[in-house]
């Protein structure tokens, strides 16, 4: 149990300084549909799908890598709350055009790169398989 617990909190801190980094870095350039925000999500996503595809492909993984990787850091990465205060501020604000754009870009583009990690990890084994 406790081991999971630290686990998830390591993973947790690392994401969530990422995607700190990541708004100090980038919001600055379009605050409408602030970058850093989207740059975390859609890192984020990719990511996901490349830890669904490697714990897939190793299942002897000990399960505290998942919680390490998926629950702690990715979860701290990626940012459904400050999404959502986002593009409710311009629903807000009366830029809908601004707010369904947001909208369409974070969950299009999340599950598109989810689908990309996926399919990165998968060149990757291809490619070792091939080494070998």
């Amino acid at each position: 149990m406790w081991l999971s617990v630290v686990a998830i909190g390591a993973g947790a801190a690392i994401g969530a300084n990422l995607r700190w980094l990541l708004g100090m870095w980038l919001n600055a350039l379009f605050p409408a549909i602030p970058p850093g925000t989207l740059a975390a999500n859609l890192l984020g996503a990719w990511l996901i799908g490349m830890a669904i595809g490697l714990f897939a492909w190793l299942p002897q993984l000990a399960p505290e890598w998942r919680l390490f990787l998926i629950t702690g850091m990715l979860g701290a990465l990626t940012t459904f709350s400050t999404f959502s205060a986002e593009m409710f501020t311009n629903l807000q604000t009366g830029r809908w055009g601004m707010a369904f754009a947001g909208i369409a870009i974070h969950v299009v583009g999340s599950l598109c790169m989810t689908g990309l990690g996926m399919a990165t990890l998968a060149l990757i084994r291809n490619l070792m398989g091939a080494a070998r």
